[in-house]
Formats: C-alpha cells, sequence, structure tokens
C-alpha cells in the first residue's frame, strides 16, 4: 500500500526536493551578493525579513487562491512566479526591488506548500500519513542543505547562478503538471484564537513563535555571518548545509524521546545544549581546525528539531477538533516570528559584529529553555491525554494545519 501511495506523488517529491534546493541555496545566494554589493547589515535583515513577510501572506492568502482557481493552476502559477522573482534579482540591483522580490518569493514558496501537502492529505490514510509526512520533511530539509553547495558553481557576483535557480524551479514543476494524480479540494479551518490557544497550550505557542524566529535568523542571516567572518563561497555552503544536516539527523532521537518522557523536559534540556553551543560558536568564530563546523552541527542539532516538538507538545493538549484551527494559529505566530527574526539579528550584529549573530541565537535559546523549565515547575503534570506520535518538521512548515480530509477535484 505505501508503495502504490508513493509511486502515485513521487512527481511531487521530485519536484518539493529541487524546491527545496532552490530555496537554500537562494537564501544563501542573496546574502552574500548583498555584502558583496555592499548593503548595510540593517538593509540585509529586512530583505531576509520580507521573505517571512510573504511567507506569511501567502499561507493566509492560499486557501482563497486555490478554491478560486483550483491546485494545478495555482501551482503553474506560484512556480512561474518563484521563477520570475529570483532573475529580477540579477537584472536589478537595489534593495527596494530586492525586498519586493523577496517577499513575492516567500508568497509564492508558502502557496507551494499548501498545495503539496494538501495532495499529500488526500493521497495518504490514517496508517501510512505519519510516514509520508516525514518523507516529505526528509526531502525538503535535505533539498535546503544540498542547495547550499549550488554556491560553488558559480561566482555570486555574476547573473549565472540566479538563473540556474530560475530552470531548477521551472523544472521542479514538470512532473507535478503533467501527472494524471486527482487534486484535492480545499476547505480552509476557523482558526482558534491566539489568547484561546495560549490558555490551552502556552509552552507551544510561545515556543512557536521563539523556534520560528530562530529558523528564519539562522536561514536568512546565516551567509551574511559566514561571510564577514571571511569564509569563502564554498565554507559559507559547506557552513549553512552543516546547520541544517543537525538538524536533520536529530530530529528523530529528540522526537521519540519526548514521546517517553514529558516533551518539555526534553525541550528545555535540548535548548540549553543549543544555548552552550552557541556560546562557544560565538567566542569560536571561524576556526581554522573546522570546529565551528562541528558547533554549527551540534546548535543545528539541538535547535532545529525543536519545531516539531512544541508542535507536538501542543497536538497533545488539544482534541481533535481543535487541532486543525489551532494549527493555523500555530502558523500565524510562528510567521510573525520569523518576520522579525532576521531584521532583530541584523541589528545584533551591527552592535557586536559578526559574533551577535550567536549571540542573538544563544537568548532565544536561553528564552526556550527558560520558557520550557518554567512551565515544568509550574505545571509539573504531563499532558491529560495520550501523547501525540512525533512527526519531523522543515523550517517554516506550512499548510498542514489549514485543510481537513478533503473529497477529490476534477
Amino acid at each position: 500500500m505505501m508503495r502504490k501511495t508513493l509511486t502515485s506523488v513521487w512527481p511531487l517529491f521530485f519536484g518539493l526536493g529541487i524546491i527545496g534546493v532552490c530555496i537554500g541555496a537562494q537564501g544563501s545566494l542573496l546574502g552574500i551578493r548583498a555584502e558583496l554589493e555592499g548593503f548595510d547589515i540593517r538593509v540585509t535583515g529586512l530583505l531576509m525579513s520580507a521573505y517571512y513577510v510573504g511567507f506569511l501572506l501567502g499561507s493566509l492568502r492560499a486557501p482563497k487562491i486555490l478554491q478560486r482557481v483550483g491546485h494545478i493552476r495555482a501551482f503553474a502559477a506560484l512556480t512561474a512566479l518563484a521563477s520570475i522573482t529570483i532573475l529580477v534579482h540579477s537584472l536589478i540591483i537595489d534593495p527596494w526591488t530586492w525586498g519586493l522580490m523577496r517577499l513575492l518569493t516567500g508568497f509564492a514558496v508558502s502557496a507551494i506548500y499548501v498545495v503539496a501537502e494538501s495532495w499529500l492529505n488526500q493521497a495518504a490514510n490514517n496508517r501510512s500519513r505519519g510516514q509520508l509526512l516525514s518523507i516529505y520533511m526528509v526531502t525538503m530539509l535535505a533539498g535546503l542543505s544540498s542547495g547550499q553547495f549550488l554556491l560553488k558553481l558559480a561566482d555570486p557576483a555574476s547573473f549565472e547562478l540566479f538563473t540556474l535557480i530560475s530552470v531548477l524551479i521551472s523544472l521542479a514543476a514538470i512532473p507535478i503538471l503533467i501527472t494524471a494524480t486527482p487534486m484535492p479540494s480545499f476547505e480552509a479551518a476557523r482558526p482558534v484564537s491566539i489568547k484561546a490557544l495560549y490558555h490551552l497550550a502556552p509552552t507551544g505557542l510561545i515556543g512557536s513563535f521563539l523556534i520560528n524566529t530562530c529558523y528564519a535568523m539562522v536561514l536568512g542571516m546565516g551567509a551574511v555571518y559566514a561571510s564577514k567572518l571571511g569564509m569563502q563561497v564554498d565554507e559559507i555552503s559547506l557552513f549553512m548545509a552543516v546547520l541544517v544536516v543537525g538538524g536533520m539527523l536529530l530530529q528523530w532521537p529528540l522526537g521519540k524521546l519526548s514521546d517517553r518522557m514529558d516533551r518539555r523536559s526534553v525541550i528545555c534540556a535540548a535548548a540549553f545544549a543549543a544555548l552552550l553551543f552557541a556560546l562557544v560558536s560565538g567566542q569560536t568564530g571561524f576556526a581554522a581546525d573546522n570546529r565551528h563546523l562541528l558547533l554549527a552541527l551540534l546548535f543545528g542539532g539541538c535547535c532545529f528539531p525543536l519545531l516539531a516538538l512544541y508542535l507536538a507538545l501542543t497536538n497533545d493538549e488539544l482534541t481533535s477538533d481543535q487541532a486543525v484551527g489551532a494549527s493555523s494559529t500555530l502558523l500565524l505566530v510562528g510567521g510573525i516570528g520569523a518576520t522579525l527574526g532576521p531584521f532583530m539579528i541584523s541589528l545584533t550584529m551591527e552592535r557586536w559584529g559578526a559574533p551577535g549573530f550567536f549571540w542573538c541565537l544563544a537568548a532565544m535559546s536561553a528564552l526556550m529553555a527558560g520558557h520550557a523549565f518554567y512551565r515544568r515547575l509550574i505545571d509539573p503534570l504531563p499532558a491529560a491525554g495520550e501523547p501525540s506520535s512525533f512527526q519531523m518538521q522543515a523550517p517554516s512548515p506550512v499548510g498542514s494545519g489549514l485543510m481537513k480530509s478533503p473529497p477529490s477535484e476534477n
């Protein structure tokens, strides 16, 4: 049964893998190019934040777009938009233009995720859904990490990399657009209010804000940090890839551990470890013996899996009829955090230089560890219901909580 399901959705995984490669390459490429063009660090932070503004807007507007034009045409239009915007970056070197293009890219990518996850939701049944979504998340994480190595293929100061990314985005759409697999219809969920969700699952809500802020800081400004340390392009690509791979390697072990004990304890311990690795990384900088890569691997491994743990913790506290609406509220709160992240860390780097990158991440890790520890103290009992099963999550997930089980669309 699982083999049959994978056969039906392989075009989607192929396309998403390539899109993940493009997202990973594009973020780092623009960070490096902004440094080469002499953009002010605060301007670069705002540019990177614009992507997450678009990402948030796209996730909120995508349901209406899909209801109006359908999945196939929406996917075609969105991939075309993402392909065009990356080319404009190479044609017009201007912060205002780049900011608008980043916003449009974020809008397109988030809506593409909504299409993809609704397709997976329709293809899976209750026995295969967890496995299918885990494969989806691994595909996206593998794409994000491997995309960093595209930077080694050409000079970031030229137009070739921008063109290559545009071509790959277009390529990603071809198998999906010619598949005969029926697309699902889409029904938007009514969100749970932020106030109501805070009363139901305070750790999950606050944690989703903090961890999405960290994700955006790393993916948006990590390449800028590495460039300011004097790393060459191949060293920057390896540094960024190692951060993401660390999160991919430790997601499953930390998730399974959280299924066997209070998730807040696991979150507190992992966030505290991330705090320590961030502090040491800030002191180490760029080390000739590659200690900075080991520290990046360990920081990513301790920090990035926390998103999935926060989502699982939230689901532990909810009934089945609350879960769909609550997921869209978590998306909203996480999107706000992601929007603030790159600009926040740019201010820190302006004040304390390149080490400010990891100082800021250390502060965010301290907030996550401290909040989880506080909630564990004042509410020592675990969730009353059965723990929800752990599922791997990619950075800035979107869409999985926005749809109900839909019928097929012609």
